[in-house]
């Protein structure tokens, strides 16, 4: 007689529902909070935003004027209310400094420059990180193994101002590889876009190719240990097609997360990088908005970037719940 199996069975689709509902009120609770925050502080940087639009030497009655008609004199939280909806509505408003253009048009052309850097240094990170860490954990302690961690371990210690300056000092000044300061858009050209922003990406890449190498040799060390992978081996399995097929996977779910949040984080984190190749991204934008005191600019590009980290961190766990089927169990 044969024992019949139960096979795993779904979550009701009423649980799952509410799951889903609860996830979205935590996501719009989220931000909600970081809307607020965001508004908050940004009201509390130093300057004024009429002598921004006026500049200095006109009299107490023309910038009283001035805060009259922006409505700096209302209360905040009056304040906050009237820029959330018109946030909702998609207007974020207009720059005070001349020629005082939408500031939605400006994150517009600002944010796809930061999202590219972001995605392609990842990209090129994990190309480099992924074979580093699978030579480094087939012979864990060897001489290769050492040799990755010194690699790693340097290129670690090395900020990204001094890795973009030597790269501009080698690759730009010295042998003439790449032009100075410069940004093509991709719209106008996908070749030269990519060319001149090979540079940019590689040094945002060098902060993250140490981080992704020793999480993914730690992970890939431990998977090798496990039953499954000494069976593979004792069946006399090639070790590249363990590495690949039995051990990747499961050693990969570490660092999906961290990637996401990686990718999150670099949208509005590379103003250094931005900065030393003149970039018209977002970190750039704040920084040149909140030195020229323009609020609008200011709380329009740090609400994005917020709102951008909040929406992939969201995503990533949900991509870490589809992969890993421990989460999924855990879950139903």
């Amino acid at each position: 007689m044969v024992n019949d199996v139960e096979a795993p069975r779904r979550a009701p689709r009423p649980k799952r529902a509410r799951r889903a509902a609860g996830k979205a009120a935590q996501l719009l609770a989220v931000l909600l909070i970081v809307s607020f925050g965001t508004f908050m502080l940004s009201a509390l940087l130093p300057g004024d935003p009429a002598v921004a639009i006026l500049g200095e030497g006109h009299p107490p009655e023309a910038y009283e004027q001035v805060r009259q008609e922006l409505g700096l004199n209302d209360p905040l939280l009056s304040r906050y209310v009237e820029w959330l909806s018109a946030v909702i509505r998609g207007d974020f408003g207009t720059s005070l400094i001349p020629p005082q253009s939408e500031v939605s048009s400006r994150l517009a052309s600002a944010f796809p420059v930061s999202l590219q850097l972001a995605v392609m240094a990842l990209i090129l990170a994990l190309v480099i990180s992924i074979p580093l860490a699978m030579v480094s954990a087939y012979r864990a302690g060897g001489v290769v193994d050492r040799i990755v961690s010194a690699i790693t371990f340097g290129i670690l210690s090395v900020p990204s101002f001094v890795a973009g300056l030597l790269l501009i000092a080698i690759a730009v000044n010295q042998f003439e590889l790449f032009p100075r300061a410069h940004w093509v858009r991709l719209t106008d050209s996908v070749p030269d876009n990519l060319y001149h922003a090979f540079l940019p990406v590689l040094t945002i890449a060098l902060l993250e190719i140490p981080t992704f190498t020793r999480l993914l040799r730690s992970d890939l060390v431990n998977t090798l240990q496990e039953d499954f992978v000494l069976a593979s081996r004792a069946k006399g399995m090639p070790s590249w097609r363990i590495m690949l097929f039995d051990a990747f996977r499961p050693s990969s779910y570490s660092i999906i997360t961290v990637v996401g949040l990686a990718l999150a984080s670099l949208i509005g984190s590379t103003v250094i990088v931005e900065t030393l190749f003149s970039l018209p991204g977002m970190g750039s934008l704040v920084v040149h908005a909140a030195g020229q005191g323009d609020l609008p600019i200011v709380q329009g590009a740090v609400l994005v970037i917020a709102v951008t980290y909040v929406v992939i961190n969201t995503a990533v766990d949900a991509a870490y719940s589809i992969v890993d089927p421990r989460i999924r169990r855990a879950q139903n």
